[in-house]
């Protein structure tokens, strides 16, 4: 069981992603911005951030990046999901310090590879 952070501006993607994370036997935290979830982070140390790209208040490049440069959390690797689907996007994420990038609508099955790539197979067996 992994403890990982969602932040997403979009209620029903934000809804989607928590419910298959539980499901699949973790503990899932959500933000609905991305101050929140420089805020969150922060204070909880999740294991994996789920980080949408386009939100109103602190975009997900400038939270990728506050993360990664704080000592404190900067070991926490962050998966960028969004809808931005053009190769630029996905090399700007990097070099904020993502360490994956999921394109929306993201399968079930590349979102829970991801979980066992970076956190070292943390799921709760089924």
């Amino acid at each position: 069981m992994a403890r990982l952070l969602v932040v997403e501006d979009s209620a029903t993607d934000r809804d989607y992603l928590r419910d298959l994370l539980v499901k699949a036997g973790h503990v899932v935290m959500t933000a609905a911005s991305g101050r929140d979830g420089v805020t969150l982070a922060r204070r909880e140390r999740p294991d994996l951030v789920f980080m949408d790209i386009v939100m109103d208040d602190v975009d997900g490049y400038h939270a990728t990046r506050s993360l990664k440069e704080d000592p404190e959390t900067g070991h926490i690797p962050v998966v960028v999901v969004s809808s931005k689907n053009q190769k630029a996007d996905k090399m700007w994420a990097q070099l904020q310090g993502a360490k994956g990038y999921l394109v929306k609508p993201a399968s079930a099955e590349a979102i829970l590879r991801q979980v066992d790539e970076l956190v070292g197979g943390g799921r709760a067996p089924a």
